[in-house]
Protein backbone atom coordinates (compact mmCIF):
# COMPACT_ATOMS: atom_id res chain seq x y z
CA UNK A 1 0.00 0.00 0.00
CA UNK A 2 1.52 3.35 -0.99
CA UNK A 3 -0.95 5.44 0.91
CA UNK A 4 -2.52 4.84 4.57
CA UNK A 5 -6.13 3.32 5.16
CA UNK A 6 -7.30 6.07 5.90
CA UNK A 7 -6.03 8.46 2.94
CA UNK A 8 -7.12 5.74 0.93
CA UNK A 9 -10.64 5.76 2.26
CA UNK A 10 -10.80 9.79 2.35
CA UNK A 11 -9.85 9.83 -1.60
CA UNK A 12 -12.49 6.58 -2.90
CA UNK A 13 -15.07 8.94 -0.86
CA UNK A 14 -13.94 11.93 -2.98
CA UNK A 15 -13.46 9.76 -5.79
CA UNK A 16 -17.46 9.02 -5.17
CA UNK A 17 -18.21 12.82 -5.61
CA UNK A 18 -15.73 13.06 -8.22
CA UNK A 19 -17.64 10.25 -10.12
CA UNK A 20 -21.14 11.96 -9.39
CA UNK A 21 -20.06 15.10 -10.52
CA UNK A 22 -18.83 14.01 -14.32
CA UNK A 23 -21.68 11.66 -14.42
CA UNK A 24 -23.80 15.02 -14.29
CA UNK A 25 -21.74 16.97 -16.34
CA UNK A 26 -22.14 13.99 -18.78
CA UNK A 27 -25.45 13.80 -18.44
CA UNK A 28 -26.24 17.52 -18.92
CA UNK A 29 -24.35 17.60 -22.33
CA UNK A 30 -21.10 19.64 -20.65
CA UNK A 31 -18.88 16.75 -21.45
CA UNK A 32 -18.70 14.15 -24.25
CA UNK A 33 -19.53 10.35 -23.41
CA UNK A 34 -15.52 9.33 -23.88
CA UNK A 35 -14.73 12.43 -21.95
CA UNK A 36 -16.35 11.03 -19.24
CA UNK A 37 -14.60 7.81 -19.70
CA UNK A 38 -11.32 9.34 -19.87
CA UNK A 39 -11.81 11.24 -16.61
CA UNK A 40 -13.02 8.37 -15.09
CA UNK A 41 -10.27 6.30 -15.87
CA UNK A 42 -7.61 7.97 -15.35
CA UNK A 43 -8.67 9.08 -12.05
CA UNK A 44 -9.63 5.27 -10.88
CA UNK A 45 -5.80 4.99 -11.74
CA UNK A 46 -4.38 7.24 -9.44
CA UNK A 47 -6.83 5.65 -6.87
CA UNK A 48 -5.54 2.00 -7.44
CA UNK A 49 -1.98 3.07 -7.56
CA UNK A 50 -2.36 4.83 -4.06
CA UNK A 51 -3.88 1.34 -3.49
CA UNK A 52 -0.69 -0.16 -4.70
CA UNK A 53 -3.08 -1.93 -7.20
CA UNK A 54 -1.50 -0.10 -10.40
CA UNK A 55 1.64 0.84 -11.28
CA UNK A 56 1.96 3.08 -14.56
CA UNK A 57 2.90 1.20 -18.18
CA UNK A 58 2.93 -1.92 -16.07
CA UNK A 59 1.09 -3.60 -19.28
CA UNK A 60 3.95 -2.59 -21.34
CA UNK A 61 6.59 -4.16 -19.28
CA UNK A 62 5.37 -7.63 -19.58
CA UNK A 63 5.95 -7.45 -23.57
Amino acid sequence: MKAPADVIKRLELLFEEYEKEVSDKLSSGLIAKNTAKTYLLHSGNFIKWCRDEFAPGARNQQK
